[in-house]
């Protein structure tokens, strides 16, 4: 991952009246579409708000630092101070202070910390946080009164602020268009099945919502027929169970192999098997589609996901989430700031900047094996695709992975069948899968799924009002059977052939 030195940062001169100045500037980059969220290339102090009054600023500070909010001639504004011991806001032109009304923390000494902080004029509400830009990591609130005689005046005053500046012990790495307004959900589900509870509940994150990479993703995976049992072989995840309790079969021995995948002494548990779908077209980081399988008890280490969009659908089990506010290689780590565990069909997602770092576990109370279908993409707009997932070590230290392949689908599929049609638990399966073929008096023809078959015989016991049933199985093929053999048949004499 390329770091931009913080020694000597870009200097840039705002010129009143002129403010599309800034939208030009070739340190910036647009991510998700006309001007939703801009990504810092280069270091630069000051960059224009893309809607007048509202924005979120993501930054790293190695100290104490300002950021300014100003409006449109400098002479009004807010100034944002962060030290180690709280986020403060003052107004420059009376020197107002907005102390924080809830939580109240500052610098953290946790290394791969960032900050931000959200402007919103509409609800009249300043927030500031540490890691991931929500509700969930903020540690600072301050909401203005809507009793106060003030509040169009405050309303007016937080309207008129277009751009921010920064102290040079700042390197800002993305300035988002909307502010935090609430939590978001982390549940997807289709637009056009949304309900008016839904929407005024913030039950569900629309799909509609996602970045235009990201929907497309959905759209791939979220049909009713992406499923894994499936009429040529509705065994599938049976077989995959049996493969992975079974010693010699394929997914026991593979998650043996893996077990000191993420550091050099064997961890049995952190292990999972990755199972990819088509190929690596250089959108995302490894192979976009991949199906995971958790056995009970096996978990991943914590990482982030090389700033793509991801989209996860439950296919089989249950699996647990833990979302982190950043990646930590501190001992100790960081604490999950949500949890929040996913049962089959559920799908939930991650974009460039909310829920990137995770863990995911089956966990020990479980008893089914899980299985989900991961799904990557860089950013349209993103040129960089930094190609590996960095994760947390267990003997600490920040530490590359990149995605790889246990086994493709098609060959994994053929696999498992194999597996399983030789195994001692596919004959009860396969019996009651065998169609089998009954006879009557009201029928003259006797034919089946695959062919016409030889009857035997099996006495089956009766009531004198039932018709007797011929019990036929499909071992013996013959051609057709006469009227006169069916009647022997009914009367239980031996036919004549």
């Amino acid at each position: 991952m390329t770091h931009h030195s913080l020694s000597k940062p870009l200097a840039f001169k705002l010129q009143p009246g002129n403010l599309s100045t800034l939208y030009k500037m070739p340190n910036t980059r647009t991510l998700t579409g006309p001007l939703q969220t801009i990504r810092f290339t280069e270091p630069t102090s000051s960059v224009n708000l893309m809607v007048h009054g509202q924005g979120v600023l993501l930054f790293e500070t190695q100290g104490d630092c300002t950021l300014t909010f100003s409006n449109k001639d400098g002479s009004d504004g807010l100034t944002v101070f962060l030290n180690s011991k709280e986020f403060l806001t003052e107004r420059i032109a009376n020197k107002d202070k907005y102390v924080s009304q809830g939580k109240k923390s500052g610098l953290s000494t946790k290394s791969g910390a960032y900050y931000w902080y959200s402007l919103d004029s509409q609800n009249q509400r300043l927030q500031a946080g540490v890691g991931e830009p929500r509700v969930e990591t903020a540690c600072y609130t301050y909401q203005f009164d809507s009793t106060d005689k003030l509040w169009e005046a405050n309303k007016a005053l937080l309207e008129s602020l277009v751009y921010v500046t920064f102290s040079e012990t700042v390197k800002p790495i993305r300035l988002l268009k909307d502010p935090i307004t609430t939590t978001v959900p982390l549940l997807l589900k289709a637009s056009s099945e949304l309900t008016m509870d839904d929407v005024a509940g913030s039950v569900y994150l629309p799909n509609s919502a996602l970045s235009p990479a990201a929907q497309a993703m959905y759209n791939c995976v979220s049909g009713k027929h992406f499923v894994l049992n499936t009429p040529d072989f509705p065994e599938f995840t049976q077989a995959i169970e049996y493969s992975i309790k079974t010693p010699g079969m394929w997914c026991n021995t593979r998650l043996k192999q893996k077990t000191t995948e993420f550091g050099k002494d064997p961890q049995p548990l952190e292990t999972y098997l990755r199972i990819t779908l088509g190929q690596n077209n250089g959108e995302s980081p490894g192979v976009p589609y991949v199906m995971e399988i958790w056995p009970v008890g096996h978990y991943s280490p914590i990482h982030n996901h090389s700033g793509a969009n991801a989209v996860i659908r439950v296919l089989h089990g249950t699996i647990h989430v833990s979302l982190y506010p950043f990646l930590c290689d501190d001992d100790g780590g960081v604490e999950p700031f949500g949890e929040k565990d996913f049962k089959k069909d559920d799908i939930t997602w991650i974009s460039s900047t909310l829920n990137q770092i995770h863990k995911l576990k089956n966990l020990d109370t479980n008893t089914d094996t899980c299985i989900t279908i991961q799904c990557y993409m860089y950013d349209i707009g993103d040129t960089k695709h930094y190609d590996y997932f960095d994760y947390t070590g267990t003997n600490g230290g920040k530490n590359q992975y990149e995605p790889d392949s246990d086994m493709d689908f098609i060959e994994f599929k053929k696999t498992m069948r194999k597996e399983w049609d030789a195994s001692p638990e596919s004959k009860p399966s396969r019996r009651r899968n065998n169609p089998l073929v009954t006879i009557s008096a009201s029928q003259p023809v006797v034919q089946t799924t695959q062919s016409v078959v030889r009857p035997v015989v099996q006495p089956v016991k009766q009531k004198q009002s039932i018709n007797p049933i011929i019990v036929v199985p499909e071992e013996q093929p013959i051609t057709r059977l006469s009227s006169s053999d069916i009647t022997n048949l009914v009367h239980m004499r031996k036919p004549k052939f």
